[in-house]
């Protein structure tokens, strides 16, 4: 009853389609905020640096006064009288001097204009507030400090519109005054300045200079400061000065009535959307660059760890492993459990290399689950007294494991695929480390035999770079978490003594792995014990084939998750295994899309050149690290060739993957069992055996 239970439970369940409704939203709201960062903070279409002018402002206006006003072709100049300082601070909201700034105003009774730049209004609201409330008059800098002069049209009006919505957002106001960045004085104003001022002019706005340097408190002035140490100390120097009388605005120092306007509700909410969108925009940005460090260092850490536990692995690997020369060659009959569901594309081939083997005493029972083809009719018209055939309503793969385990004749166990080749000497390699008492199962090592197409290319490197360097990392440290299905070792004791094969979870072979080693048996890996094994060929296939892969693992992990406080070999599995599984194989692809997407940032905002280098970098590190796997499992190095598009494509599918399946898990969502398509060709890469006769041809 339980079996079918969990195998209605598993057939009527369906993967969760909310989260990627909500992953729909959200991501086009965080890549706006993004290119938005971007686009107004690094000030992409504006240029940084002033163009030589190529004509002077006007006679006139070069010898007037630095408060201009625009009324059609005419501009009206303006100055303070004397013993009258009007302060101006550009840039800014600064968080640190802004407030010291405001702080020595206010101690001597003073008030100015503080040009600020839209961006930073948006990303320090209070301060803006604060500036307004103490009686000090706002102006523009504009959003950025583009030079307006130079930059594009729809960048000019954006950097003036801008600004308006994040003083609307903040202080609920409009400003009419206006200081082009880059300009001191008027005659600054020249060539494609000057035709940025009267560009504005006509828009409303009063442009503000600044008077020459050598002009005196005592003749009245306009000051042009930063908002920086250097300000605080010429501002305190100005405030003591016995010949100025009065320190006050630019509006009220020439006796224009004041520009700011108040907006409308609708504007002032317009403002408030600015102001999140920047925050919003900043915020990412901000806990991007600390994933950035945080995934950039695992990956690091793993691709290191990788390289030296498995030199470690291979200088041990005759001198401490079991199954050393040292230990009995094991020779005893062994049992091979074939579970097959429609696999009339490679069961031949698998049960004929079984067949093939150089281990003789072998029994092969190939278990039919419901099969709608001929997969057990194809596996009895082998006619081998060493095959039996056993046939069973559909009941799932870890229903048929246990079926054929309870018609097992022998102590040693192998489990296979039904698309799984096997090299000859395979499962005589694979028994050998049973010789330690204290083994109780043994991993093979799968390789892509259908890797002649860039996606089994693509598997073909994840089989070497990551789960055979993994299963050489495991073994060291004693926490191999899986025995993978196409090809294993066990002792039958060791499986009895766990009650078999679990149908708990969709990754049977990781549950039952891990449930050995609460069980206090070792687990190692026999790289010398090679079988071909069929990939899936379509991305359709790889998503159904890993998502269940992944969200198995994550049920099996929960499930043994007590192991981490046991003792013995249950508990190095537990606190080393699974916390390598949370940190690396979970944690890490969640965070891992993150450093792409801040690549893209980077590239496109700004430094290209060190965000490509750092990429690169990591690529060629990876590259290392791959070959050394490749060397290790005796494959050719060529093969690198696809992994700068793995690295685009292919990874960008696993971080779904595993995503869709964390989401699934903490839903609570079970799924259903995904067959993947066979096509027969896991022998593809070494070619049909000779010894193999097809039944076909017969």
């Amino acid at each position: 009853m339980r079996r079918r239970s969990n195998r209605r439970r598993h057939a009527q369940s369906r993967d969760p389609r909310g989260h990627w409704l909500l992953l729909i939203l959200v991501l086009p709201v965080m890549f706006g905020a993004l290119l938005f960062e971007g686009w107004t903070t690094h000030e992409v279409d504006a240029a940084k640096t002033r163009q030589d002018c190529t004509s002077p402002v006007p006679r006139a206006v070069g010898k007037g006064g630095p408060v201009l006003r625009f009324d059609g072709d005419k501009v009206k100049s303006a100055a303070v009288p004397a013993r009258t300082v009007a302060l101006t601070y550009d840039g800014g909201p600064d968080p640190v001097w802004t407030p010291r700034l405001l702080d020595l105003l206010r101690k001597h009774h003073a008030h100015a204009t503080f040009f600020l730049y839209g961006a930073q209004a948006a990303q320090h609201p209070d301060l803006v507030r604060r500036i307004k409330a103490e009686g000090h008059e706002i102006g523009s800098n504009t959003y950025t400090g583009a030079v307006m002069g130079s930059a594009s049209p729809l960048r000019a009006s954006l950097e003036l519109s801008l600004t308006q919505k994040a003083l609307a957002g903040t202080a609920g106001i409009h400003t009419g005054l206006l200081r082009l960045p880059q300009t001191t004085t008027v005659d600054t104003m020249c060539g494609g300045e000057w035709k940025a001022a009267r560009q504005a002019g006509a828009e409303g706005y009063t442009l503000v200079a600044a008077d020459r340097w050598f002009r005196k408190p005592s003749q009245g002035m306009i000051r042009q400061l930063d908002q920086n140490d250097i300000a605080y100390k010429e501002t305190e120097r100005l405030l003591n000065n016995r010949n100025a009388k009065k320190f006050t605005t630019v509006t009220s120092g020439v006796g224009l009535p004041s520009t700011d306007t108040p907006v409308s509700t609708l504007e002032r909410w317009q403002g408030t959307a600015l102001v999140w969108a920047k925050a919003l925009g900043h915020a990412f940005v901000s806990g991007m660059t600390w994933v950035l460090w945080i995934a950039g260092g695992l990956g690091v850490l793993r691709l290191l760890t990788l390289v030296f536990f498995a030199r470690t692995h291979v200088r041990r690997l005759t001198r401490f492993r079991p199954g050393a020369p040292r230990l009995r060659e094991v020779t005893d009959p062994v049992t091979v459990l074939v579970p097959a569901y429609n696999e009339e594309a490679g069961i031949e081939s698998t049960v004929l290399s079984l067949l093939a083997s150089t281990h003789r005493q072998l029994q092969i029972i190939v278990i039919d689950d419901g099969s709608t083809d001929q997969t057990a009719d194809i596996a009895t018209w082998i006619n081998d007294p060493r095959v039996m055939v056993i046939r069973q309503s559909n009941a799932g793969k870890a229903a048929a494991l246990n079926t054929g385990l309870a018609h097992a004749r022998y102590d040693i166990v192998v489990m296979v695929d039904a698309d799984t080749v096997f090299e000859p000497d395979a499962i005589q390699r694979l028994i050998q480390p049973l010789a330690h008492p204290a083994v109780g199962a043994v991993s093979g090592n799968t390789k892509v035999g259908n890797r002649r197409r860039l996606l089994g290319r693509w598997q073909h490197l994840e089989y070497v770079f990551g789960f055979n360097l993994d299963r050489r990392m495991f073994e060291v440290l004693e926490c191999m978490p899986t025995v993978p299905g196409a090809i294993g070792a066990f002792r039958r004791d060791a499986l009895m003594g766990v009650g078999g094969v679990s149908e708990d979870t969709l990754a049977e072979d990781t549950d039952l792995t891990m449930a050995l080693w609460q069980a206090g048996w070792r687990v190692v890996y026999e790289e010398n014990a090679i079988a071909w094994t069929e990939v899936p060929t379509s991305l359709r296939q790889l998503w159904r084939q890993r998502y269940r892969w992944c969200y198995g693992t994550l049920q099996a992990m929960w499930k043994h998750r007590r192991a981490a406080v046991e003792v013995g070999p249950a508990g190095r599995f537990g606190r080393r295994g699974l916390s390598y599984l949370v940190l690396f194989q979970v944690a890490l692809p969640l965070l891992a899309p993150i450093v792409d997407v801040f690549a893209l940032y980077g590239a496109l905002f700004r430094e290209p050149v060190l965000s490509a280098g750092v990429w690169l970098g990591f690529l060629a590190l990876q590259l290392a690290c791959a070959g050394y796997a490749l060397r290790l499992d005796g494959e050719k190095v060529r093969a690198l060739w696809a992994m700068p598009f793995q690295l685009l494509v292919y990874r960008q599918l696993m971080y779904l993957v595993v995503i869709q399946s964390v989401v699934a898990f903490l839903l609570g969502t079970r799924l259903k069992w995904h067959r993947m398509h066979r096509s027969g060709t896991a022998a593809q890469q070494i070619g049909q055996p000779i010894a193999y006769q097809s039944l076909s041809s017969r």
